[in-house]
């Protein structure tokens, strides 16, 4: 079973999605990939929802949360793998998709494309917290991102990161 929250931010209405445990999806309304959930349950008193609600509004308002909520994120070997990457991209900094692409091919042993971690870096379910805003293309240019450039050029402000 699915349960949902949602809520207003700075850069629009997030919806939360939670298997009643750990934290499964962070959604901006009308991103790409926005998740369909006809038989999901809204029930914002989930313990889960709570933790994410109070890490979004420290971070939205400029401090530097700990990554400590309980994450489950649904996909392939290969896209939790560049999932997990992201999430070791330090606060207001940035790498390029060639450079994460680097990094996985040196921990797998075998050749992997920038264009394939595009890809998984794209499905990622659960953005901000696991923060694929913080991949950018070759030279630095502002590429891709599911929720839109805006908000992707915005959380990257917000942390003070370089553009």
């Amino acid at each position: 079973m699915l349960y949902t929250d949602s809520l207003a931010s700075a850069l629009g209405e997030i919806l939360l999605v939670s298997d009643g445990e750990a934290l499964c999806g962070l959604y901006f309304e009308g991103q790409k990939y926005y998740p369909a959930l006809p038989e999901a349950k809204e029930d914002p008193t989930l313990p889960v929802f709570q933790s994410a609600r109070d890490w979004l509004k420290r971070y939205f308002a400029g401090e530097k949360p700990e990554t400590d909520l309980p994450l489950r994120a649904a996909g392939t070997d290969f896209q939790r793998a560049v999932w997990a990457l992201l999430s070791e991209i330090p606060y207001g900094a940035t790498v390029t998709y060639g450079e994460l692409a680097d990094t996985l091919s040196a921990q797998r042993g075998r050749p992997c494309s920038a264009r394939a971690v595009g890809a998984a870096v794209g499905r990622n379910p659960i953005s901000v917290i696991v923060p694929c805003h913080r991949v950018l293309g070759a030279g630095g240019a502002l590429t891709g991102y599911a929720g839109g450039l805006a908000r992707k050029r915005a959380l990257l402000r917000l942390e003070g990161g370089a553009l």
